[in-house]
């Protein structure tokens, strides 16, 4: 196994720690500050390994299918956790898992008929911004700037959701005629 598909196994491992942390005792900042650095330490395994991967030419077909599970795992159980803490509607984080199992499954129907379906830019604004949105979240400073901060970052992940899922579908929408 390379270095780019342990980093992944590594942020899936990461994730039970994660949950841990943020739901053992919300209102304990010592325990946020450790999911937060959790957090942070997983998000970054995400560009390390797929930079590494690049780099070098370690990509497989396990980092192809794992990589994007992974994030979507981390990113599933944060949000799960911030709905538990009464942090972010859970509207929200239907929206953006919704979005996620769509793209999945257009993925799957694509590999299918032998298109292989890129992140798209949007895409990837949309996954940074999410994880922006969690890291404000995660810290919850009392102040009412930050506050509205969350907000703003919480209304940009659903916004970039929405149109990086339409992005996709116009972009590829061939994939769903009939046939090969």
């Amino acid at each position: 196994m390379n270095l780019p598909n342990k980093l992944t196994i590594l942020r899936v491992l990461m994730i039970p720690f994660f949950v841990l942390f943020m739901l053992l005792d919300p209102d304990s900042m010592t325990y946020r500050y450790i999911a937060l650095a959790i957090f942070i330490v997983a998000s970054l395994t995400d560009t390390l390994d797929g930079y590494i991967a690049r780099k070098y030419h370690l990509v497989t077909n396990f980092g192809k299918f794992m990589d994007p599970l992974a994030d979507k795992l981390l990113v599933s159980a944060a949000m799960i956790c911030m709905v538990e803490t009464a942090q972010l509607p859970a509207w929200v984080v239907i929206v953006i898992i919704s979005r996620e199992f769509i793209i999945s499954g257009f993925r799957l129907v694509a590999s299918d008929n032998g298109v292989v379906i890129a992140a798209s830019y949007w895409g990837k604004v949309k996954t940074v911004v999410q994880m922006l949105m969690i890291i404000l979240l995660i810290l919850n400073l009392p102040y009412l700037w930050y506050q509205i901060l969350c907000v703003v970052f919480i209304w940009l992940a659903v916004i970039l959701t929405v149109v990086s899922l339409v992005d996709y579908l116009r972009k590829n929408r061939e994939v769903l005629k009939e046939g090969k």
